[in-house]
């Protein structure tokens, strides 16, 4: 009776295991209500590259506006937005709330990348994309969640670009994130 017990629990198990599918392993266009993603798939590696195909900046090089040249490591490292104490702590907000505590356990201990373009004129988030492998528990997400997080951020985030920040055609700023 034990081992019946054991092997009824550890099939739920399975059942569950089994349910999670892997909607990124490979590269793929997602035609969505109203929206279209990308997912590309760095062979090998199984590197997830995650974004709406409407972008304005992906796969584009970043360079200075005014002399046309990529920008070099010190253009990097200037201060490119001025100091603000709310957008990182809501945009973290915003990438916990769009995952339900099922997917919260289910990615548990688990960090993907969020990388945002920024229009160095408007200072608004321009483009969004997500990073993550294949293997990741983050590639069972479906991509209505991603979504959620890209209207959300494009909707309630916004910089201050400074004169540095302005000389670029586009800004990237990016930070990983385990979902609490």
């Amino acid at each position: 009776m034990k081992s019946l017990i054991i092997l009824f629990i550890i099939s739920l198990f399975m059942v569950d295991l089994s349910a999670q599918t892997n909607y990124y392993s490979q590269d793929k266009t997602f035609y969505e209500d109203g929206y279209t993603y990308q997912c590309d798939v760095t062979e090998g590696a199984g590197f997830v590259s995650l974004y709406n195909k409407n972008n304005k900046y992906i796969n584009i090089g970043q360079k200075n506006r005014y002399t046309g040249q990529k920008i070099s490591r010190e253009e990097e490292l200037l201060d490119q937005f001025e100091d603000d104490t709310w957008t990182k702590p809501k945009c973290y907000s915003i990438v916990n709330n769009a995952f339900s505590s099922i997917q919260k356990q289910r990615i548990k201990g688990n960090k993907f990348t969020i990388v945002m373009y920024i229009d160095p004129d408007s200072g608004k988030v321009a483009d969004i994309k997500f990073q993550f492998t294949t293997f990741n528990p983050c590639s069972t997400i479906p991509i209505s969640v991603y979504r959620e997080i890209e209207v959300e951020i494009k909707k309630n985030i916004w910089f201050n670009i400074t004169a540095d920040g302005k000389k670029l055609n586009y800004i990237v700023l990016w930070w990983r994130q385990e979902p609490k």
